[in-house]
């Protein structure tokens, strides 16, 4: 599948579900998650029987919420920038597998760019750091954390005041993986669960 060219209805099932049942909205929300992922497998709660009903029940409900909440930090990132500097990115929240250990990601491939968050990994007060390197990601235009990466995160850093990785260490691919830090929730999936 291109996902370039199937943009629109990639949103149009993200976003917008017919159903009124909040499962059935919020598994649909998970398939359009999966489309959008670097890999599918990426966002695997759809097939664990035992976590998908209260998961997809609690993201058919309150996603919107969270997204806009994203949809902020995201507009913070473009303001940084001036806007003819600004990418095409969108945002979502959606539980990430555990197997890949990672709490975000950011998709090159899709137009606009995706970036998709997993909101229960992290808590709330470092949504807007999780962000800020994604956007980084998709600002430098290439994945890696290579120097493109470290200017555009410290132009970040400096334009939503948070300290900028600094100089001496500006070129550890180590420290930029993990920078601005976050702090991590004990269970990941008690968020999705409405427990968080």
């Amino acid at each position: 599948m291109n996902l370039q060219n199937s943009y629109p209805s990639l949103v149009g099932k993200l976003l917008i579900t017919t159903s009124v049942d909040p499962f059935t909205r919020g598994l649909d929300y998970l398939y359009g998650a999966r489309s959008l992922a670097l890999d599918p497998e990426m966002v695997d709660v759809v097939y664990d029987m035992d976590k998908r009903i209260p998961i997809c029940t609690w993201i058919g409900q309150h996603i919107d919420a969270v997204n806009a909440s994203l949809n902020a930090c995201l507009q913070a990132c473009h303001d940084c920038f001036h806007p003819w500097e600004q990418c095409a990115i969108q945002i979502f929240a959606a539980p990430l597998a555990q197997s890949f250990r990672i709490d975000g990601l950011c998709n090159l491939q899709t137009n606009p760019m995706t970036i998709l968050i997993d909101v229960g990994r992290i808590v709330q007060e470092d949504w807007l750091a999780l962000v800020i390197h994604e956007y980084a990601h998709a600002h430098a235009g290439s994945p890696g954390h290579h120097q493109e990466f470290a200017k555009s995160l410290a132009h970040l850093c400096l334009g939503l005041a948070i300290a900028p990785p600094p100089c001496q260490l500006a070129k550890e691919t180590s420290f930029l993986r993990s920078y601005p830090y976050c702090r991590s929730t004990p269970d990941p999936l008690a968020f999705w669960r409405g427990e968080g």
